[in-house]
């Protein structure tokens, strides 16, 4: 028979068990988070012009989280010598934010409460979308933290101020950020190709303080660089929107838009953020599963997310 360890505890393997983030214990009582990292799922994406689909985006990269969630004692890179996210990290998942199907407003509302609560117990909020309108309940529940920085790494600009009436979509989130007086600037990368932003709304951005780089200008300048365009000292909020990556590796988004960043473009770049500035909110919006026809898309998520928490808490502690 052999001993299979059950006196000793549980093996845990990526596949057993519920797949909550990082297979990292459910706070159901918002009240009673006692964590450095808190995840709220944000399951809403009636705020997409295209594809929908994004609503099972939380689903999906938690499910793909657990493949890096062995119970190991963090992780160790060989090539930084350094072990990320060891247990002392204490990572909670809060669950999803209530939704409520047609009603923007009300769902927004949800999010903000779950977000507001991750904040008020002094933990690090990561919101997993959802489609990007999602980061809009995210930053107002920034208004009573000081200022932010924000680091936008997309396709799109998300600038439009109305269109049709529609001020709350998910072409509009880096606009109605930019509106808040506690938002000191953007810094607005991976921006390419045909985008869901006229002529005009560059020019308000930029007026409005953004710092905006395609690819090829990012790839050009390199991860030190590129951080050193973040003001020094800033505390930055990153939203990352899924189709900021080639759909080569991600083709999983409602949105795709090749030419896009690869894995170690957003990771260098995201590792050098991490060093040189304090980080203060995460959000990852639109993958959609539906499109994702090997998994690949969540597996990247999760990875990225992560390696960004390990890449901040590996500072915090140094």
């Amino acid at each position: 028979m052999g001993n299979h360890g059950y006196e000793t505890g549980r093996l845990n393997l990526p596949f057993v068990g519920i797949a909550t983030f990082g297979k990292r214990p459910y706070v159901e009582d918002w009240s009673s988070i006692n964590a450095e990292v808190a995840v709220l799922g944000a399951p809403f994406d009636g705020g997409t012009q295209y594809r929908p689909g994004a609503r099972f985006g939380p689903r999906a990269v938690r499910e793909a989280s657990t493949l890096f969630s062995f119970g190991h004692a963090g992780a160790y890179d060989h090539e930084d010598d350094a072990t990320y996210l060891p247990a002392s990290v204490r990572i909670v998942d809060m669950g999803d934010a209530d939704i409520i199907h047609t009603d923007t407003d009300g769902s927004h509302k949800g999010i903000e409460a779950g977000v507001r609560a991750a904040l008020k117990a002094g933990a690090l909020p990561v919101t997993i979308g959802g489609d990007h309108s999602i980061n809009i309940p995210c930053i107002n529940a920034f208004d009573d933290q000081g200022d932010i920085h924000i680091l936008q790494i997309d396709a799109h600009l998300d600038f439009v101020d109305e269109r049709h009436g529609v001020r709350n979509g998910h072409g509009n989130p880096m606009r109605r950020a930019a509106e808040k007086p506690y938002v000191t600037g953007l810094t607005q990368l991976g921006i390419r190709n045909v985008s869901s932003t006229a002529k005009e709304g560059y020019a308000d951005a930029r007026a409005m303080g953004s710092d905006i780089l395609s690819v090829r200008q990012c790839r050009s300048l390199g991860p030190e660089a590129l951080s050193k365009r973040i003001p020094k000292r800033s505390r930055v909020y990153i939203t990352i929107d899924i189709d900021a990556f080639c759909p080569s590796i991600a083709p999983g988004t409602g949105t795709p838009s090749h030419g896009g960043f690869l894995y170690y473009d957003v990771l260098e770049l995201l590792q050098q953020v991490a060093k040189d500035h304090e980080v203060v909110g995460i959000d990852l919006v639109e993958v959609a599963p539906d499109y994702d026809q090997t998994g690949s898309t969540a597996i990247l998520a999760a990875q990225v997310l992560l390696n960004l928490l390990g890449f901040i808490f590996h500072e915090r502690r140094a």
